[in-house]
C-alpha cells in the first residue's frame, strides 16, 4: 500500500455524496472535471491520482456526460443505487435551479453586447481549465502499463484523430481505445508472470 492509498478516506453516508458533489458542480463553472479531479483526490481524499484517472477513462466510454457517469461509478461504488442517485443528484439538482433562473434573467439582455462578452470570456476560461486539468492527469502517465512513450504515442494519435482529422469518437474509441486495451491487457499479464516468476 502506497502512502497516497492510506491517506483515502471514504465518504460517510450519502448525504455528504449529496453535498460534496452539489459543492463541486457549483464551483464548476463551464467544466466541473477541474473541481472534481480536486475535491475528490486533494481535498477529500476518496481516490488516489491513479485511482481517479481509472474512474475517469471507464467514465469517459460510458455513454452520456463524463461527470455524470463518474458520479454513478463512485456513488455505486460507495452506497450502491442509492448512493448513485445522491450523487447524479447532487450534481445536477442545484445546478439545474440555478440554470432555469438565469435564463430567465438573461432572457431580457442576451443581445447586448456585455453579455456577449461574458458568453466568450468563460468561453476562454472553460478551455483552459480543460487543458489544466489534462496536464494534471497526466502525470500518472509514467505508471501506465503500456509505458510512458506508448501512452504518449496514443494520446497524440488520439488527439490528431479528433481534433485535427475530425474522426468520430466512437471510430477511435473502438479502433485505439481497444487497441490499447489489448495491449494494457497483454502488459498486465506479462507483469503478473514476471511476479509469480519472482515468488517461486
Amino acid at each position: 500500500m502506497t502512502s497516497e492509498e492510506s491517506e483515502i478516506r471514504l465518504p460517510q453516508s450519502k448525504t455528504e455524496l449529496f453535498v460534496a458533489f452539489t459543492q463541486m458542480a457549483l464551483q464548476g463553472v463551464g467544466g466541473v472535471l477541474v473541481i472534481v479531479q480536486h475535491e475528490l483526490v486533494n481535498r477529500r481524499k476518496w481516490l488516489t491520482q491513479a485511482q481517479f484517472v481509472e474512474e475517469w477513462s471507464v467514465a469517459q466510454v460510458m455513454p452520456g456526460p463524463n461527470v455524470v457517469n463518474l458520479c454513478l461509478i463512485l456513488g455505486g461504488k460507495y452506497f450502491g443505487v442509492g448512493g448513485a442517485l445522491a450523487a447524479v443528484s447532487g450534481l445536477i439538482l442545484a445546478p439545474m435551479l440555478l440554470v432555469l433562473t438565469l435564463a430567465i434573467l438573461f432572457g431580457g439582455v442576451s443581445d447586448s453586447a456585455v453579455a456577449q462578452g461574458a458568453l466568450k470570456g468563460m468561453g476562454a476560461v472553460s478551455g483552459g481549465l480543460i487543458m489544466a486539468t489534462g496536464l494534471k492527469l497526466s502525470k500518472t502517465l509514467p505508471q501506465s502499463p503500456l509505458g510512458l512513450w506508448l501512452a504518449i504515442v496514443f494520446a497524440v494519435i488520439t488527439f490528431t484523430a479528433v481534433g485535427i482529422f475530425r474522426v468520430p469518437l466512437i471510430g477511435v474509441l473502438l479502433g485505439l481505445g481497444l487497441l490499447a486495451c489489448l495491449l494494457t491487457y497483454r502488459a498486465l499479464g506479462r507483469a503478473a508472470q514476471r511476479d509469480e516468476g519472482d515468488a517461486k
